[in-house]
């Protein structure tokens, strides 16, 4: 196959990389391209952010919130992992899918690792998995992308995987959680990930006989401009998340405080405060503040910054109030 070099770590810039190679016809034949990015989360097309990982985790930590094109379940990124894309033209779809699925779990076992497709998109070693890919057509196009951990950082990725709600149901498509382990411990001759990069894009490439193909630098200034307005807007990664419900309940100093709202296009509605708790103030005046509101934690800290939440909650802070909604 033909490849692409892609350098870039940046992960909304790598989104609309992956959505360019497939909508354009670059070339008649398959192409292939290795990619890595900064630490991030990114979840599938029918997805609900809310729910697939913990989003103050992610704050706290720097990891991007990403949203691709293509379905499946929420991933997590970092350096220690490497990304894979392949594209090709394909008058069957359903014959040329499996054969490209196939190609990295065949491309690990010449490089010595025992790796074997499983279900519909997953490549395990020994019953753990290694990769997870998703799959997009396009005008009979096809692509095939996905991951290869080869050392990933497993502990932030459990905290970033992990919602953090203990009531939090959507109508978006859930993840499923898998064992997982890191290639690393299979190839202690590629001791590092730049090392088995190489290898990969020699296998894949025929030993390099496949010609690299170099995109333009309007296709690159096109690429960047989709990043940077589509991929990494709040409205494709919020506002496109299906409608989730939340409900969750703390003691606070109030007393016992329950928060339910829904969560339409990543805006709040539908937002009730319920309990025991005191107040001098009605609690309808912060309910009416919050619908509408975004659902992310800058926005809610503005707002209820602005708002005498103690007089309303006795002697609850903004900060306190803000841990039961996010």
């Amino acid at each position: 196959m033909r490849y692409l070099r892609n350098d870039s770590t940046d992960p909304y810039f790598n989104m609309a990389f992956d959505e360019y190679c497939l909508e354009h016809q670059l070339t008649d034949k398959p192409l292939f391209y290795l990619w890595q990015n900064s630490p991030s989360v990114i979840i599938g097309a029918n997805q609900q952010l809310h729910t697939e990982t913990d989003l103050s985790y992610l704050q706290a930590n720097g990891i991007l919130p990403v949203r691709r094109v293509s379905g499946g379940g929420a991933v997590y990124h970092d350096e220690g992992n490497l990304n894979y894309s392949i594209v090709g033209c394909s008058n069957d779809l359903e014959e040329h899918y499996p054969e490209y699925a196939g190609l990295m779990a065949q491309a690990l076992q010449r490089l010595g690792v025992p790796a074997t497709l499983s279900g519909r998109n997953d490549i395990l070693v020994e019953g753990r998995k290694v990769s997870g890919f998703a799959k997009r057509v396009v005008k009979g196009r096809l692509m095939v992308h996905g991951t290869l951990m080869y050392d990933v950082n497993l502990e932030r990725l459990a905290h970033a995987l992990t919602p953090s709600a203990d009531k939090l149901s959507s109508k978006g498509i859930a993840s499923v959680r898998s064992r997982v382990c890191n290639l690393k411990a299979y190839l202690p001759h590629l001791t590092d990930i730049t090392l088995l990069r190489n290898a990969l894009e020699r296998i894949l490439s025929n030993d390099y006989a496949d010609k690299e193909f170099v995109l333009s630098e309007e296709d690159l200034r096109h690429i960047r401009h989709t990043g940077e307005e589509k991929f990494a807007s709040w409205e494709w990664i919020y506002g496109r998340s299906p409608q989730a419900t939340l409900s969750q309940t703390a003691r606070l100093a109030c007393g016992s405080v329950t928060v339910r709202f829904n969560i339409r296009q990543g805006l709040i509605a539908d937002c009730r405060f319920e309990g025991d708790f005191l107040g001098g103030l009605p609690i309808e005046e912060v309910e009416r503040r919050l619908n509408g509101l975004p659902y992310d934690r800058a926005s809610l800290e503005k707002v209820l910054e602005e708002l005498p939440i103690g007089k309303y909650l006795d002697g609850v802070k903004p900060t306190d109030l803000l841990k039961i909604i996010i």
